[in-house]
């Protein structure tokens, strides 16, 4: 990981959001629903949702990372979890801030990729060892990213946070 950073503000937030709705529209994908993964897909999700006109937006809690380039051995889904028959027979896109390793959103794809009609991903970032190769994809980086929703320090302190630091 190198020292520099990447550097997403509130309004290369919005441009980059924007852009990958006309590229997810430009390609005829049209969802039924979209996927965020919680907590840095939430936003990607509701942009995406104004902007495809999708109102169907559905949430996974995955816990992955323990700090700063930090992971846990492999990806958790906490609860709730969505029951896969909310997916039958959709168009899923799903959502996500970063696909650094892929490992989170390959384990999402995997848990409805037996209900759906057809499923899709879509991320600001994309790093080189992301071991799945999203659909749609904003910027590749190898950099670690200060997002404008976490790059601040908590107003609360709670046990098991982690901080970028």
């Amino acid at each position: 990981m190198h020292d520099e950073r990447e550097n997403l503000t509130w309004q290369t937030f919005g441009d980059a959001s924007r852009e990958l709705a006309k590229a997810i529209a430009a390609d005829g994908f049209e969802p039924d629903l979209i996927l965020s993964i919680a907590r840095g897909g939430l936003f990607l999700a509701g942009s995406l949702g104004y902007a495809l006109a999708v109102k169907n937006l559905h949430v996974m809690n995955v816990e992955f990372y323990d700090g700063v380039g930090s992971t846990l051995d492999m990806p958790v889904m906490l609860p709730p979890v969505p029951s896969a028959v909310d997916f039958s027979e959709k168009k899923v896109l799903i959502a996500d801030d970063v696909a650094d390793s892929g490992r989170t959103i390959e384990l999402v794809q995997s848990f409805i990729a037996d209900h759906v009609d057809t499923v899709r991903t879509a991320v600001i970032y994309e790093k080189p060892q992301s071991v799945i190769n999203c659909d749609y994809v904003w910027k590749h980086t190898d950099r670690w990213i200060n997002f404008p929703w976490s790059s601040q320090d908590p107003v609360v302190q709670r046990a098991g946070q982690v901080f970028d630091a």
